[in-house]
Formats: C-alpha cells, sequence, structure tokens
C-alpha cells in the first residue's frame, strides 16, 4: 500500500482533515456532492489540489488509511462505498455520530472486505482542536491504530475498548445531556423572556447548579443550537436510535431533536445579548405563525 489517505466526506471535518493532513501523505477524498463540480466540496477539493475520483471504492483504493466524516445518515453507505475499493489490512476510522448499531454495521462491511474498522467518538465541537480533537477509538484494531494515529496529529485520541459500540454509546448517551440542556435552555429562556423574569430564573439555577455565568451559559447553549441546529438534530436521532438500541423509550432524546430542529431556523436571531437574541427569537416565532 502507498502512505495514502482518503477522505471520504468532504464537508467541514473532511476539510480540516485535508488541510491537517497535507504534507504527512498522499491524500484524496470522495463526497457524494462531487457530482455536482459546482458544489462546495468539490470546489474546496479542487482548491486543495485534490483531483475528484469517480466514486468511493476509486478514492481508497490502495489507501492505508481512510477516514469517514459523513453525515450520520449516510455512514453505512459510506462504509459500503469504500468497502469496494479498500486494500486488505487498511484502516478505516468511522468518525460519524451514529448509534452503536450503526457502527456494527458499517464495521461488518469494512471487516468482510478486508479492512480494518475502528470507530472514533469524537468528545468534543472538531474545530478548535481539530485532529487533536478528544477521541475514543474503539474496536480489536483500535489499538493498533492508536499507535499510527499520534505522528498524524491525533494527539487527544485515546484507545477506548475493543467492542464496536462502545464508544458511540459513550458519545450518544452523553449527547442526550448535552443537547439536552441546551433545548432546555432554550424553551425556558424564550417563555421566561415573554414574562420578564428571565434574570430571576438563571439566579435561580446558580443555588442549584452553580456555574461562574449562568447568562453566559445560557447565550452559549442556545447560539450553538440556533447555528448548528440541524447536525444537532441529526446527532440527537442517532442518540434515540441509541437509546432505543438499548431497551429505553427514547422520550426525552426525540423531544431533544425536536427543538434542536426548530432552534436551526433562527440563525438570523444570533447575537452575543441573551436579552436581544431571545426578544429577535420571539419576533421571528410571532411572524411566522
Amino acid at each position: 500500500m502507498t502512505r495514502r489517505i482518503a477522505l471520504i466526506g468532504f464537508g467541514e471535518v473532511g476539510q480540516i482533515l485535508a488541510q491537517d493532513l497535507a504534507g504527512k501523505a498522499d491524500l484524496s477524498a470522495w463526497d457524494i456532492l462531487f457530482a455536482d463540480p459546482a458544489s462546495r466540496p468539490a470546489a474546496a477539493a479542487r482548491a486543495a489540489g485534490l483531483v475528484l475520483p469517480a466514486s468511493a471504492a476509486d478514492a481508497v483504493r490502495g489507501a492505508w488509511l481512510v477516514i469517514s466524516a459523513v453525515t450520520a445518515e449516510n455512514d453505512l453507505q459510506a462504509a459500503r462505498s469504500a468497502a469496494e475499493g479498500i486494500a486488505p489490512g487498511a484502516f478505516y476510522l468511522d468518525l460519524n455520530s451514529c448509534s452503536p448499531g450503526q457502527k456494527l454495521a458499517s464495521a461488518e462491511a469494512v471487516e468482510a472486505a478486508g479492512g480494518r474498522y475502528v470507530e472514533a467518538a469524537v468528545m468534543s465541537p472538531f474545530p478548535p482542536r481539530r485532529t487533536a480533537s478528544p477521541m475514543l477509538l474503539g474496536g480489536p484494531h483500535a489499538a493498533a491504530f492508536l499507535a499510527e494515529a499520534q505522528d498524524l496529529g491525533f494527539t487527544g485520541a485515546r484507545a477506548y475498548s475493543e467492542t464496536v459500540g462502545r464508544a458511540a454509546a459513550t458519545k450518544l448517551c452523553r449527547s442526550v445531556m448535552i443537547k439536552g440542556i441546551e433545548a432546555l435552555l432554550t424553551e425556558s429562556m424564550l417563555a421566561a423572556r415573554r414574562y420578564g423574569v428571565e434574570q430571576e430564573v438563571l439566579a435561580s439555577l446558580s443555588d442549584l447548579l452553580p456555574l461562574p455565568d449562568w447568562n453566559a451559559t445560557a447565550g452559549y447553549m442556545i447560539s450553538r443550537s440556533l447555528e448548528h441546529g440541524v447536525r444537532r438534530a441529526e446527532e440527537m436521532r442517532e442518540a434515540a436510535r441509541t437509546v432505543a438500541e438499548a431497551g429505553v423509550e427514547p422520550l426525552m432524546s426525540l423531544a431533544i431533536a425536536g427543538r434542536q430542529d426548530w432552534a436551526a431556523g433562527f440563525k438570523a436571531a444570533l447575537s452575543d445579548d441573551l436579552p436581544a437574541m431571545l426578544d429577535a427569537i420571539n419576533q421571528q416565532a410571532d411572524t411566522a405563525q
């Protein structure tokens, strides 16, 4: 195998990976949007000096490492497409936020083709730490990949479990809490602002859950939902699937996904000023009714 790395998915994460891995290996990339030469991924790949291959199989052929950074719903299809060209013994690093069941299905597709599947649960926003982001690696090949990962800049990675799915379960069960707090703050603060009691509510939270600055926390968390609601809703649907796979009814996870989807429609209201942001959301919601 040549010392080449193939990137499957060339959105925000794929482009960051291309930047961080440049010079450390020859790079190739594939994205389903490459079919449209005018798409953002296609334009970004050309700007990075990458040749657009005809298929995912062509992109991964001969690579010693394949990194999948696609949307959760495309995780399994990406694995199956890459499996058509993956070299025997090549690592397949799955960065996608999918349920344990989805990870297992992707692992089966890669392993059946002779690749070595490694799941990776990224435990923080990918920017700003980028390849150095904290990651939990899972599967029987996690330790072997870790030995190679440090030289590539994956300095926040650690081997977590030899069982595929445990890393994903850890991340997505955590997401129920983190994205859930975002959703709760959004709903609580929007209603509280209409009653004119948001500051009293935030002050009262400090008695039960002491934080240095609940105003800043609420503003940050609500803004994350507005800016990244679509992605967060998708992750929460995977979290709901994870909860369901454990035999627990995902009542809260599905509700959180709904609120995150809703928040994505109010990106224009983003502001560093919490009251102004809440007012803008409420005004936009009133206008839409």
